[in-house]
């Protein structure tokens, strides 16, 4: 008989790792898991209501909102709000943080950034979508939260993960002590332990990039892409091209198999796309937590210093001798370029 470990069981096995904690980040972790699953009931069944199409509004980023952006926005600020674990919630939805005044949260101890519905631009095609969180105690003592409690570097976070809502359902994170993945069991509704310590291995043979951008990029980025097309059997070249669209599943797959993904700067984009605080950060997290590397093209993401909420940033992360080249041919062609 195959016995499966749940999330829930995880989490307190491994509450010890915190004991400054004392089960508050333990219960904060369920609530998220939680309204994932909540998420996940709607993205499964969304061509069979009224949950496909645009939400009629544009969101802080200039981007139109689609009705689930608006749906798992919803029930993840609704977890957090009632589990009185979290006392600001910082979400790409929003343009400012929302704070939690209630009686059990506004002495919580935890900030949590999340991009709710990462890729919905994919949903009414039926393409992986998923959630991205990042969690980090609060500085500041008592009351509301400062800015300060928000505007926290990378390598202060206590947690990190993502959801990918796929072919099956799976929540991935780290504490800062590896990285494990959990499958969603529809039949008991429950995620189970199925990717335990995941390791990326050191050199992958995918890279991840929208080329539809390649007149845009710098001119080390366009080589570097031009490295990976050559054909060259000592290093196993030419590399897939594999590009989702969804950061999370990008991500997802190459931290399995191997590979990079990256999204630089751009003209049109010369901050980079992606968001530092519940983006980049998370995912450099679990990247490096898993044996790979996240960088901005010269710097670690981790170690740069938001000052704004929704602050871009570019990326690169993935498998660490393909992160090591890319930033090799930055650093030689044009290393003046990035912007951070």
């Amino acid at each position: 008989m195959t016995t499966f470990k749940t999330l829930g069981q995880f989490i307190i096995e491994k509450q010890a790792d915190f004991p400054y904690a004392k089960g508050e980040l333990s219960r904060l972790l369920r609530d998220i898991g939680i309204a994932a699953k909540i998420v996940n009931r709607e993205v499964n069944k969304a061509g069979l209501g009224d949950i496909l199409g645009d939400a009629g509004a544009v969101n802080v980023q200039g981007e139109g909102q689609k009705k689930l952006d608006v749906y798992a926005d919803e029930q993840f600020i609704r977890a957090l709000t009632s589990g009185g674990e979290c006392c600001v919630v910082a979400s790409e939805e929003h343009e400012h943080p929302i704070y939690i005044n209630s009686d059990v949260s506004k002495n919580a101890k935890y900030i949590v950034c999340i991009d709710p519905l990462d890729g919905s631009s994919n949903i009414d095609v039926n393409v992986s979508v998923g959630t991205i969180f990042s969690i980090y105690r609060r500085r500041s003592t008592g009351g509301q939260a400062m800015p300060e409690d928000i505007l926290q570097p990378g390598n202060q976070q206590v947690a990190a993960g993502y959801v990918v809502y796929g072919s099956s359902t799976m929540l991935v994170y780290t504490t800062g002590n590896g990285v494990n993945g959990f499958t969603l069991d529809p039949s008991i509704g429950e995620f189970c332990l199925s990717h335990p310590d995941i390791r990326i291995p050191d050199q992958g043979y995918i890279y991840s990039i929208n080329e539809g951008n390649y007149k845009k990029f710098s001119e080390g980025i366009k080589k570097y892409i031009k490295y990976c097309e050559a054909e060259d059997p000592q290093t196993r070249r030419p590399y897939a091209s594999r590009y989702i669209g969804s950061l999370v599943a990008d991500i997802h797959r190459n931290l399995l198999l191997g590979g990079i993904y990256m999204y630089p700067h751009t003209l049109s984009h010369p901050q980079g796309k992606l968001r530092l605080l519940y983006e980049c950060n998370p995912i450099a997290f679990i990247v490096e937590q898993a044996g790979g590397k996240a960088t901005n093209g010269t710097e670690r993401i981790l170690d740069l210093i938001p000052n704004q909420l929704h602050q871009r940033c570019p990326c690169f992360m993935g498998s660490k001798q393909m992160v090591d080249m890319v930033e090799s041919f930055i650093q030689r062609v044009d290393p003046a370029s990035v912007m951070t």
